[in-house]
């Protein structure tokens, strides 16, 4: 679960919470720090990145009294690479004001503090709590787009696989239709701006194609895959596992040795599983015909 947690959050590197409704400010500063032929195992669809994060958040209404204020600029100052403090301010925050107009940015980021730590279950809490006030915060549209397929072990088949299944292709969808609308914000730059939105687009790109890639829907899983490797600024290495796999199941062998060969430049836990299906997928290409794509 760790190494899954360390890589979504790196797909997070800019993308921060984008979140788009009526309106999007840039909250570094004063709101910095919020914020697979068979199946593929689901030990090898882990992630192993850890990212830095660049918020994107809504302008947040004046607090009610002075008091929550201070508390709220408290809770932003703890470092968001502290998941523990950051989820023990956040649920104290939470406790003393549960109604707080900085529920949203509070729910944002203690959804991704709890990806830090792996708890994936608080993690989908909080974001569909999120997602329950602020439809259109991409980044968590993105996050359980991406984390929930990545958490399923064994069949897909059970009515409960199906309901994450569902869940993820929905929030992914919806990520990929918002993002491309969001408007730049003002003290952003575009170059920021751009990787900020290319990273959650990754991110919802990834969360589709694995979606598909559980459902044996693997030429559809391609696409998706593809797009996810080639706009994430930091590509993660297991998109190009998935991307290897879909393509070597459908007899893409050329095209599933490239994505393999990419997977093992990058370190991590996968190079050794990406070597071995690099080399296999070799082989099954000297002895069977290629698909076309």
């Amino acid at each position: 679960m760790r190494t899954q947690t360390n890589t979504c959050l790196r797909a997070l590197a800019l993308a921060g919470l984008l979140i788009g409704a009526g309106g999007v400010a840039m909250a570094q500063g004063s709101q910095s720090g919020q914020g697979s032929q068979s199946q593929p195992p689901a030990q090898q669809t882990d992630k192993s990145k850890t990212p830095e994060v660049t918020p994107l958040m809504l302008d947040v209404p004046a607090p009610v009294s002075a008091e929550e204020d201070v508390a709220y600029k408290a809770f932003q100052a703890v470092n968001q690479n502290d998941a523990a403090k950051k989820i023990e301010a956040g649920e104290a925050f939470l406790l003393k004001y549960p109604e707080t107009r900085y529920k949203s940015p509070l729910y944002g980021a203690l959804t991704f503090a709890y990806l830090q730590t792996g708890n994936t279950q608080k993690m989908q809490e909080y974001g569909e709590k999120e997602i329950g006030i602020a439809p259109n915060d991409v980044s968590t549209l993105a996050i359980l787009g991406q984390t929930l397929p990545r958490g399923l072990h064994g069949s897909t088949s059970t009515p409960e696989a199906q309901q994450v299944l569902a869940k993820s292709e929905q929030y992914s969808k919806q990520a990929l239709e918002i993002t491309p609308t969001l408007p730049k914000p003002e003290n952003m730059t575009d170059e920021a701006f751009t990787s900020a939105k290319n990273q959650t687009l990754a991110m919802a790109h990834s969360g589709l194609g694995l979606v598909y890639v559980r459902r044996g829907k693997n030429a559809e899983a391609i696409p998706e895959l593809e797009q996810a490797v080639k706009i994430d600024p930091n590509p993660d290495p297991v998109n190009y596992y998935l991307l290897g796999m879909a393509n070597k199941i459908t007899s893409h062998f050329d095209d599933a040795i490239a994505a393999f060969n990419k997977c093992t430049t990058m370190t991590g836990p996968l190079q050794g599983t990406c070597k071995a299906q690099a080399e296999d997928a070799k082989k099954q290409s000297a002895t069977q015909l290629s698909a076309p794509k």
